[in-house]
């Protein structure tokens, strides 16, 4: 039922948003393309959502219709508000001439043509940015560099750098070329760790069978650590039986083994350099709103002083916000990712920083600092459900950590 009112609201949203068009024009050619591309898109919608798992979303055919499906009705939304706020002035218009002119009947102005094309616009801005997000966005990546000051940071590690890449989502890859790139530019950093913080397949660890040789070419100093996000469990598939998930999940395992990876299933470790230490935690995912809580920071810190400097790996921020940044073994910096940024939004640095997704994680891109404490939250590597980006672009995160100089 609820597909079937969704339905109802395309059509009427479509046949409003036709009156811009018929505006403009008056070419059959045009009306027919328009009814056209509009009948195409609302069966193959209705094809998805008769035929489609919620897993199989995540397939990169899949994601292309949810693509062009924003890239044809988010316009037309667009075209509806600015046409009903034109109809709301018309009706008004209708109402003062009736009372004021001489004329008993009541009848509501034509369009203007200005308007329509005033509307279609604006309306053309969405589009070109979905499409541009589809065909070139999803890979424009970016590397997003910070200097982080503390106190009690270990004098040895002064300047120690770190790159964190998160999301990877491999799934949904579909240009070898662009993703090597990425992999080299990650290596360029020359960072003395390399980080991830989950969700490296959409769903099935074989995802990683295509891309495992190109990503085991990931170097650093003190090597490549990882944790695991809510997408690596497997909990999006339907599996014949609990052993078969479970295989699943060893695979991913041992895959990232045999890439040279280090996965921090709830564990730490220490880089040691001339006597002095700082540690890396990693937990598993632990997620608010229906999402994995594997993640055991107690477990996780066993061995560890609470006077450490410590380096967190936690796939999903809301974790920070619930449970890490009053924690009182002060976890100096926390690393998250899961957010994407929604790969969409419009970012001017010291200007803007928008998504919507903002609205439902108070921690959803870059740093942020609370307590002393801090958290990155990296945009991501990779994408999911629509196969773009548009203004939130995928991200390599490079941050070094410096010792604050005692300015006394």
């Amino acid at each position: 039922m609820r597909w079937f009112i969704f339905i109802i609201i395309y059509i009427l949203v479509d046949i409003y948003a036709f009156q811009a068009v018929k505006t403009i024009t008056k070419s059959p050619w045009l009306h027919g393309l328009y009814v056209f591309i509009s009948l195409a898109v609302l069966a193959g919608l209705i094809y998805e959502l008769s035929f489609m798992g919620s897993a199989k979303m995540m397939e990169p055919p899949k994601m292309y219709f949810f693509g062009i499906f924003l890239a044809v009705f988010v316009p037309k939304l667009l075209l509806v508000i600015i046409m009903f706020g034109e109809d709301i002035v018309r009706f008004f218009v209708g109402i003062f001439m009736k009372v004021a002119g001489s004329d008993q009947s009541f009848y509501m102005p034509s369009r203007r043509k200005f308007v329509s094309t005033i509307a279609l616009g604006i309306a053309a801005i969405p589009f070109a940015s979905l499409i541009y997000g589809m065909v070139q966005g999803k890979y424009n990546y970016k590397v997003l560099k910070y200097a982080l000051e503390f106190d009690d940071l270990p004098d040895e590690f002064d300047g120690f750098t770190l790159t964190q890449i998160s999301d990877v989502h491999s799934g949904s890859f579909d240009n070898h070329h662009k993703v090597e790139y990425a992999v080299n530019l990650i290596n360029e950093q020359q960072s003395d760790v390399i980080l991830f913080t989950g969700d490296l397949v959409n769903n099935i660890a074989d995802e990683m069978n295509d891309w495992k040789q190109l990503f085991s070419t990931l170097k650093a100093k003190e090597g490549v650590f990882s944790v695991l996000g809510n997408h690596d469990y497997g909990d999006y598939v339907k599996w014949e039986n609990t052993t078969e998930k479970a295989k699943n999940l060893e695979k991913l395992k041992a895959l990232q083994k045999e890439m040279g990876w280090n996965l921090l299933l709830n564990e730490n470790r220490y880089f040691e350099r001339n006597g002095q230490k700082i540690a890396l935690v990693g937990v598993e995912n632990w997620g608010e709103n229906g999402f994995k809580q594997a993640g055991d920071l107690d477990k996780a810190c066993e061995g560890i002083s609470d006077k450490d400097f410590k380096i967190l790996m936690s796939h999903d921020p809301s974790h920070w916000q619930a449970k890490i940044k009053q924690d009182p073994r002060h976890f100096h910096l926390t690393l998250s990712g899961h957010t994407h940024g929604m790969q969409f939004g419009i970012e001017i640095p010291g200007i803007i920083k928008w998504s919507p997704i903002k609205y439902r994680y108070k921690n959803w891109a870059g740093i942020y600092e609370e307590f002393g404490r801090y958290i990155n939250v990296n945009r991501g590597f990779g994408f999911l459900g629509y196969p773009g980006r548009v203004g939130i672009w995928p991200e390599i995160s490079v941050i070094q950590l410096k010792k604050r100089q005692n300015t006394v």
